[in-house]
């Protein structure tokens, strides 16, 4: 299996396979590095486990297909500050920093029982909000089985989701065996460079968060750049509110919007939306089983880990991987769609009665005016936590002094009172995370 993705990039040859820093590189190119950096690793013992650190480059890229070509296991590790917990929880023999290091005669290396048998394996981590991170093993075969009947195709995709993310793996396996060009940017938190690459390259597909689209709306991206080439936006990673949906389909009139979902632990599934304005999906990957518990999504798939390397397993029920995700569905056509409202981790829970962030988000985002909005729960000594609500506005429409007011008069009977934000801090913007995700705070 590994072999035909190689001859599939070998294929392309004269294709432009990636722009990283305004250099270009072929399929050619790109397989010649390959083939370099195989020789290279068949001096390490077979089924090594072997980190990369660092983002999307030309190397980092070449040496990732070079290991799993020779079927080593590939730990992804963007940055120096997060090295030394992940060489550790994940065992890591060998590290590759633009040249290739032995780890050998670290003492604090772990050894995990999982199997790969004969196949490439991929560690991936959580993001470790809630603790510390779960290093995951996946059978990086399964994952690219995926895309072998994929067709070949001629589009500029940015790789926005980053290395070490399971969507960011994903687009890079879609893009190299479909012979795509991948265009890498130096930075994603400055969405200028962003736009400026999608308008230089005409780039067709950007792959992003909601989170992302909406800053690209608060900077007026469209008024300053030529974004006409893009063809597809495919949204993820957390839940997309109505209104912003509604407002990037008003910004970009001929875009194709596609809602994705998947998890570290599962891989990315196939969805189908119920139309172009409906949030509701339809789960429709032959690799993919799921069901509905207690308003909780859990997912069986065939691209699911073999199991984490530092935690329990307590997450999975009978091959089920519980998610998180709380979802209502409903049936069209005899057909079932679901749609993710929230994560049960952020539920607010008011004197026993639970609130959905994401719920007052929706809400709060309809009112002409205001731009951003993040909910939230804080302590509260007779109810145990309230309503606290972040928001962004446009001055020229709302006065910082009656946001409140304005907030709680509109909400007042769409939703019930203990719903209600009881306290609302204006902010010149809401901190996001790395991974371009609402950064909640969460209350115990």
């Amino acid at each position: 299996m590994a072999n035909r993705l190689i001859e599939k990039i070998e294929s392309f040859s004269t294709r432009i396979a990636l722009v990283h820093r305004d250099t270009t590189y072929t399929y050619r190119q790109l397989a010649d590095q390959i083939s370099q950096y195989s020789n290279l690793i068949k001096t390490i013992p077979a089924y090594s486990k072997v980190a990369i650190l660092g983002d999307y480059s030309f190397d980092n890229i070449a040496f990732f297909f070079a290991l799993y070509q020779n079927k080593h296991t590939i730990i992804p590790i963007l940055t120096h500050q997060e090295q030394e917990e992940k060489l550790n929880e994940s065992g890591a023999e060998y590290i590759f920093d633009q040249t290739l290091s032995s780890l050998q005669s670290r003492t604090h290396s772990k050894q995990y029982s999982l199997s790969l048998g004969d196949h490439a394996g991929l560690i991936l981590f959580s993001s470790g909000s809630t603790g510390k991170p779960k290093a995951m093993l996946h059978n990086l075969d399964n994952l690219v089985a995926q895309f072998d009947e994929k067709k070949p195709k001629q589009l500029y995709v940015l790789l926005f989701l980053m290395f070490d993310h399971i969507g960011g793996i994903n687009t890079m396996l879609n893009i190299f065996s479909t012979g795509q060009t991948a265009v890498i940017p130096e930075s994603r938190k400055d969405i200028h460079h962003i736009a400026s690459l999608i308008e230089k390259y005409s780039i067709s597909v950007l792959p992003a968060s909601p989170t992302f689209l909406n800053l690209m709306l608060l900077n007026k991206i469209t008024h300053q750049y030529d974004l006409t080439s893009l063809r597809v936006i495919s949204y993820g990673t957390e839940p997309m509110p109505e209104a912003l949906l509604k407002n990037l389909r008003e910004t970009f009139p001929k875009t194709k919007f596609l809602q994705t979902f998947g998890t570290s632990e599962v891989g990315i599934m196939h969805t189908q939306s119920e139309n172009s304005k409906s949030l509701y999906m339809k789960i429709s990957d032959p690799n993919i089983e799921y069901k509905i518990v207690d308003g909780e999504l859990w997912i069986k798939s065939k691209t699911q880990v073999l199991g984490y390397l530092n935690a329990s397993m307590e997450c999975f029920v009978d091959g089920y991987f519980k998610t998180g995700d709380l979802v209502e569905s409903k049936i069209i056509n005899g057909e079932e769609y679901i749609r993710i409202i929230g994560r049960a981790k952020e539920l607010i829970n008011i004197g026993g009665e639970k609130v959905l962030p994401q719920e007052v988000e929706g809400l709060v985002l309809q009112i002409d005016g205001v731009l951003d909005c993040l909910v939230y729960g804080e302590k509260n000594a007779i109810t145990g936590q309230s309503v606290s609500c972040e928001v962004v506005i446009d001055e020229n429409k709302i006065q910082k002094d009656k946001i409140k007011q304005i907030i709680r008069q509109f909400c007042k009977g769409k939703i019930e009172n203990y719903k209600i934000p009881s306290k609302v801090i204006c902010k010149e913007s809401l901190q996001a995370s790395e991974r371009f995700k609402k950064k909640r705070k969460l209350q115990k």
